[in-house]
């Protein structure tokens, strides 16, 4: 331990691409059972700084000094730094689905017998009791974790830290797949483990998390340190106004719009599990959505809200069985290109997966749905294609040195923005936004609140599944309630509460406000 008592010091931390600093001159200290906060727009260098001291940025690629219990700290690979006990959980899980429990908590650091085998026995006991700690019982360590749902593989990634023997834990959006619920849970673990003296700088975009769970918030912006303070000494739109360099009268910037005619209607959509043909993961669900509302889709994770805009959308992988009428016609949307032919476009939940082509530039990605609409003669017309691109990009604020810039450098959120605005460059009637604003901060967070609701002003019918009931009630002129994939609730957005919402997901009580 240092003689100032902290366990790790980052000092003057300056870190630049191509001559244009990431990071300049981050200061972060952190003590041993204390919980910091890092907060910042995405771009604003979070990662950059996780990444240099997680060794991903090797010594000599930055400027400044790693101090570790008062000692240098010089790593060359994530391996040195995690030999100190320095481990970083991802947003993006990094399990191996097909393999089990164990061999997920120990991969890259099995306990082996003589001979290199694998001591199965072994890694099978320790696992349990990791997750013994984590207070996680009734798990099978033998099981592929794809058994598991997300907040449970969650728990697998922390209980593979601590097997590495962890002293200082990075969270990076811990709890951005996860329900209320499995958010409490670890919440209270990360409590647990800094009662251990285990410490932890912690990364999200959801503040009220932040301001529960840190002791210290550290906030940076454009690669700029613009405050550090205890945690009780910072209100959320404190850290707000240090982000963005504002304050936000409303998170919501809700614009008056005139809701008419049915637009889509959705009878009976039922979806079958793709892995397991018995189980249903939407049964019989039917609803409307009219001209300029917005109609929010919550319920519990698992509920099976993205089935059933991935049917509408004829992007479901398994078996499903609908009927749809479009404009007051009977449609079949047997694809995603023919649901954005018709007007009805998505967002995906998942952006990575389903949303981009990582290595096409942002340009190319934006255009991606409405590529023909630049042909000309069999030729793309690449002026009115980048002026479309640059059009865009301004539009959302985009954060892109390039439109040929490979899309994969883009922070979560700009990508979010390219991949909304791919879609609305195909005129959409009805636009699907499934978990909208998912990893992404405050700011970019606001300018996608903004236009939705000037799409909805413009006429546009908007179905928007949210697992934030802020953003639900927030957004929302109607709320359909969605549990066990069946609909059990559909609310005017008037008077309603999260406690409503829930109920209705939980099916605890009759709701008296039904549209």
């Amino acid at each position: 331990m240092s003689g100032n008592g902290y366990l790790l010091e980052m000092r003057d931390i300056v870190k630049a691409f191509s001559g244009v600093r990431a990071l300049d001159g981050i200061n972060l200290a952190v003590q041993p059972g204390e919980c910091v906060g890092l907060c910042g727009e995405n771009g604003a260098g979070k990662s950059t700084l996780m990444k240099v001291l997680s060794g991903v940025y090797p010594y000599g690629s930055y400027e400044g000094e790693i101090l570790w219990e008062g000692q240098p700290l010089r790593a060359h690979s994530v391996r040195d730094s995690e030999r100190r006990g320095i481990v970083i959980i991802h947003q993006e899980l990094m399990l191996v689905q097909q393999l089990s429990v164990a061999e997920n908590v120990f991969l890259g650091n099995e306990i082996t017998l003589r001979g290199a085998r694998m001591d199965y026995d072994a890694m099978y006991r320790e696992t349990e009791k990791l997750l013994a700690r984590l207070k996680l019982t009734g798990i099978d360590v033998t099981a592929p974790v794809m058994h598991y749902g997300s907040g449970h593989q969650q728990l697998f990634e922390i209980a593979r830290a601590l097997a590495k023997n962890a002293r200082l834990l990075i969270l990076d959006e811990p709890t951005s797949s996860l329900s209320a619920k499995e958010i409490s849970v670890l919440l209270d673990i990360i409590e647990e483990l800094k009662r251990g003296g285990v410490a932890c700088i912690y990364i999200s975009h959801k503040l009220e998390e932040v301001a529960r769970v840190c002791d210290t918030v550290a906030v940076i912006r454009d690669g700029l340190q613009v405050g550090t303070r205890a945690a009780a000494q910072m209100s959320v739109d404190d850290i707000i106004a240090l982000m963005v360099g504002r304050r936000m009268d409303s998170l919501f910037p809700r614009i008056e719009h005139d809701i008419g005619e049915v637009v889509l209607q959705a009878r009976g959509v039922t979806c079958w599990d793709a892995t397991n043909p018995s189980r249903k993961r939407v049964d019989d669900v039917s609803f409307s959505v009219r001209r300029g509302e917005i109609l929010g889709i919550a319920g519990l994770v698992g509920a099976g809200r993205t089935e059933l805009v991935s049917a509408i959308f004829g992007a479901y992988p398994g078996r499903c069985t609908l009927s749809l009428t479009l404009e007051g016609k009977p449609i079949a949307l047997k694809n995603p290109n023919r649901a954005i032919a018709n007007g009805v476009c998505l967002v995906p939940e998942d952006r990575k997966r389903h949303g981009i082509v990582p290595l096409m530039g942002v340009g190319d990605n934006i255009t991606l749905a409405t590529l023909q609409a630049y042909a000309r003669g069999g030729t793309v017309d690449r002026d009115a294609e980048l002026q479309a691109v640059e059009k865009s990009i301004q539009r959302l604020r985009i954060k892109a040195a390039s439109p040929m810039l490979a899309i994969a450098g883009l922070s979560g959120g700009n990508q979010q923005k390219a991949v909304l605005t791919k879609m609305i460059l195909a005129k959409p009637k009805v636009l699907i936004l499934d978990e909208p604003t998912r990893g992404v901060d405050v700011g970019a967070k606001h300018d996608i609140y903004k236009l939705i609701f000037e799409l909805a002003a413009a006429g546009v019918a908007i179905i928007m599944v949210s697992s934030e009931l802020p953003e639900i009630l927030g957004m929302s002129d109607r709320v359909l309630v969605i549990g066990e994939g069946q609909v059990r609730g559909d609310f005017i957005n008037q008077g309603l509460t999260q406690e409503d919402i829930l109920a209705a997901a939980l099916n605890t009580r009759q709701q008296p406000r039904a549209a």
